[in-house]
């Protein structure tokens, strides 16, 4: 079930910050007033991943300047997330990533997302068993300053995100936000949007 035009499911659990510091009882709400990305990668010490991490903290900048957080989260400890962290990069590692990364050991926070590439099965005999991957798909949702979710992506495990597209997709919001017009397909900052109108449509249709 989608989760855009809804509040983002909340949550509480340990987060790396800054890329050495423990953070207990880390929430998204401290963020309200701001966008958010929030995504969710399969595990640390792989491959797709370090590649889509370091890509949003060369990036960060371009968030910082749209008052947008990057959070990122797996279902690895903190402890893992702060070995990662520590890693040099020419050693498989994600050293210098600086932005929050959430540690859902319980996959409880891949559930609530409906990101968790599989689900707990108890058999007749109450036995726990897991069907499908126990880690989550690559989910990454932009939730907007009151804490709802305005755009939702979940791409198989092999699949890498482009940060591009995010940084296009929240000024196309903050356009929206700003002056109440729609974007269309492939806008960028700075183009022509629409009134939401059949004749902005018809408008904007006939200068194309």
């Amino acid at each position: 079930m989608s989760l855009v035009g809804k509040k983002a499911p909340g949550f509480e659990a340990v987060a790396v910050v800054n890329g050495n510091e423990f953070k207990e009882n880390f929430s998204l709400e401290q963020f309200k007033g701001k966008k958010v990305v929030f995504f969710f990668y399969p595990l640390d010490f792989t491959f797709v991943c370090p590649t889509e991490i370091i890509a949003f903290q060369e990036q960060i900048a371009e968030f910082e300047k749209r008052n947008t957080v990057v959070v990122g989260c797996s279902i690895d400890s903190q402890f893992s997330h702060w070995a990662w962290l520590n890693t040099p990069r020419n050693k498989g590692g994600i050293e210098g990533v600086k932005y929050p990364l959430v540690a859902d050991l319980d996959k409880t926070i891949s559930m609530k997302y409906n990101v968790l590439g599989g689900e707990y099965l108890i058999d007749e005999e109450g036995n726990l068993s897991f069907e499908g991957e126990p880690v989550a798909f690559r989910g990454l949702f932009l939730i907007d300053e009151e804490g709802v979710v305005q755009h939702e992506l979940v791409n198989n495990l092999g699949l890498g995100r482009s940060v591009k597209e995010v940084l296009r997709l929240i000024d196309a919001l903050t356009h929206l936000q700003k002056y109440g017009e729609v974007c269309p397909a492939d806008w960028h900052e700075g183009e022509e949007a629409l009134k939401p109108t059949f004749d902005g449509v018809a408008d904007y249709l006939s200068k194309k």
